[in-house]
């Protein structure tokens, strides 16, 4: 409590009532994201949560049931929003409480911004209708809607002094963005199919004859459906084995949020490993008991240690 109040003393009503409707938000919409915060200070978690519901806006309005060319014009203002906020063009009593708490958040902590320009190119990108052929293409849409998030929270949580490698902190940043958005499309699989999106590298459906896309709760006839699935998970597996060679480089508050953000999407991928074929009759989630449990795992630091020690036996 001291510390919310020391850190709080500074901070003008107006600005105190934008970043508590952002809170506000991420712990009404951010079923995963939530459990990872909760665990930094305040100001850390202020910013994250001003982050999240800028983002969040930026998705709504992707996954809303406007008319195209509507989504468009909205995505055009946010972006207008957001070079309000870069330019510092945004005051204290303006209306729009995300505008204020994230202008607030950019002057206590190096945000890259632009990350959120990319997060509305990669929308942008879904209103288009993009397919892709390979990993490589779809890996520039995962850097734009996730890959870019890892690095924006990088910039608010920042690297231990003497760490080692630290320069490489952004790449694993955005690395370890890649890996949740992949889990995300394989969760995700049918009820993007049920709304004409399709993210899966278009070579690797073909691979395992999965071509015909997913339209119901059973792969299509002939497929090796359990085969893609695996192939997937392989995949995600070692861009969250790269990911985590961050967290050695976060103090112990920022290394478990991000512990526990990445630990969910774990389990999600665990689950999915285990029953591929559940994607498809629903939405594969964990129940709240064992979030909880990874999030005390996170700050507890047992997988900061565990990666730290996978690192200095690959040194040795």
């Amino acid at each position: 409590m001291i510390g919310s109040v020391e850190s709080s003393a500074n901070m003008s009503a107006p600005v105190l009532a934008a970043y508590s409707y952002c809170e506000a938000v991420t712990g009404q919409q951010a079923r995963n994201f939530a459990y990872g915060i909760r665990l930094l200070p305040t100001p850390k978690r202020r910013a994250m949560s001003a982050l999240y519901a800028f983002s969040r806006r930026v998705d709504d309005i992707g996954d809303g049931v406007l008319a195209d060319d509507v989504k468009a014009a909205r995505l055009d203002e946010t972006r207008a929003v957001l070079a309000r906020i870069q330019d510092g063009a945004v005051d204290e009593d303006d209306t729009d409480p995300v505008a204020v708490a994230l202008a607030d958040a950019a002057r206590r902590f190096p945000i890259p911004l632009g990350g959120l320009d990319e997060l509305i190119d990669g929308v942008q990108m879904d209103l288009r209708g993009e397919t892709y052929e390979t990993w490589d293409d779809l890996k520039v849409y995962c850097r734009c809607v996730a890959g870019a998030i890892g690095r924006l929270s990088l910039g608010v949580f920042g690297t231990e002094p003497g760490a080692r490698g630290t320069e490489r902190a952004p790449e694993y940043a955005d690395t370890l963005g890649l890996a949740l958005q992949l889990t995300n499309i394989l969760r995700d699989v049918r009820e993007d199919a049920e709304g004409g999106r399709v993210y899966l590298p278009a070579d690797d459906l073909a691979k395992f004859g999965c071509s015909a896309g997913f339209d119901g709760p059973t792969p299509p006839e002939g497929s090796d459906f359990a085969g893609l699935v695996h192939f997937e998970v392989r995949r995600a597996r070692a861009l969250f084995a790269e990911g985590y060679r961050l967290l050695p480089m976060l103090d112990r508050r920022s290394g478990a949020c991000v512990a526990a953000m990445a630990g969910i999407y774990r389990r999600l991928l665990d689950r999915i490993e285990r029953d591929p074929e559940a994607v498809l009759r629903g939405r594969v989630s964990l129940p709240g008991r064992e979030k909880a449990y990874v999030a005390v795992r996170g700050l507890s630091g047992l997988d900061a240690r565990h990666v730290t020690r996978r690192a200095v036996r690959r040194r040795d």
